[in-house]
């Protein structure tokens, strides 16, 4: 059984450096293609606009290059116990209200349709909103990905069993039920051909559930083929004794990059 299990994970391992190698590559190609071509049509003096489609082109992957360094960092950092949560007491709805919020004009960009949803006015709990953010960007972002024109996202908090219950539920492609064992393990990924619509390289979702484990808390799924997910956080409702004085969160870190960051696939 052991030694099954170990094939098994080298087999993984070998898909995901595979698409790692392709993950890196190709952004990296697009960039100077496109600066390529930007110093071309700046030579020739022609149409400003097709500057931006280029310089557009080289945002877009520095920053899908920008999210997977980060994201190899801090799985990393996590697996050798160097990686710290920053708890504060904060209002959890509030927070989750605003990254909602803040990623609409995403969603209809891309025409989706984004909720929000909550049964609970405020609720302080003891997490670190920096890393909340960055879980909640990821499932979202992820189900604009693999969501189709029309669908519908609808994030859900409340509380049960002195739990803060966070859902972010979508009608898109859902995931197969032979895939459903790995998307949380760290090389797992539901597609690993270089032809997929979507890009990715395995480690979000993995990374996203060590986040939520660092804060005491679970995370699961719920999923059919061809009609949809929804991924299901629980967070305890635990509060600092020392109340811990913070600043605004657009103002302490740049919001709009970070969703930039996570949102590397549909930035536009």
């Amino acid at each position: 059984m052991q030694f099954r299990e170990e094939i098994e994970y080298e087999k993984i391992q070998n898909e995901f450096f595979a698409n790692l190698s392709h993950e890196f590559k190709t952004p990296l190609n697009l960039i100077f293609s496109g600066l390529q071509l930007l110093d071309n049509k700046i030579k020739n003096n022609n149409d400003i606009d097709e500057y931006k489609t280029y310089t557009n082109t080289i945002k877009q992957n520095s920053y899908r290059l920008l999210k997977l360094v980060n994201n190899l960092i801090d799985i990393n950092k996590i697996n050798f116990k160097a990686f710290n949560l920053n708890l504060q007491n904060y209002d959890i709805v509030n927070l989750i209200r605003d990254i909602t919020d803040s990623i609409k004009s995403y969603a209809e960009d891309n025409n989706r349709e984004l909720q929000f949803n909550s049964d609970i006015e405020e609720r302080i709990i003891a997490c670190d909103p920096f890393n909340i953010e960055r879980i909640m960007l990821n499932l979202l972002s992820n189900a604009i990905k693999f969501t189709n024109k029309d669908d519908e996202i609808i994030v859900h908090i409340y509380e049960k069993k002195e739990k803060i219950i966070i859902s972010v539920e979508d009608t898109g492609i859902g995931i197969p039920e032979e895939k459903q064992e790995i998307i949380f393990k760290r090389f797992g990924q539901v597609d690993t051909s270089f032809t997929r619509n979507s890009e990715g390289s395995g480690i979000g979702l993995s990374l996203v559930k060590k986040l939520v484990e660092m804060h005491e808390g679970e995370i699961g799924f719920k999923s059919k083929y061809g009609k949809g997910s929804e991924f299901i956080i629980k967070l305890p409702i635990k509060i600092l004794e020392k109340d811990i004085k913070f600043k605004n969160r657009e103002v302490e870190y740049d919001f709009i990059n970070k969703v930039n960051v996570e949102f590397p696939d549909i930035y536009s």
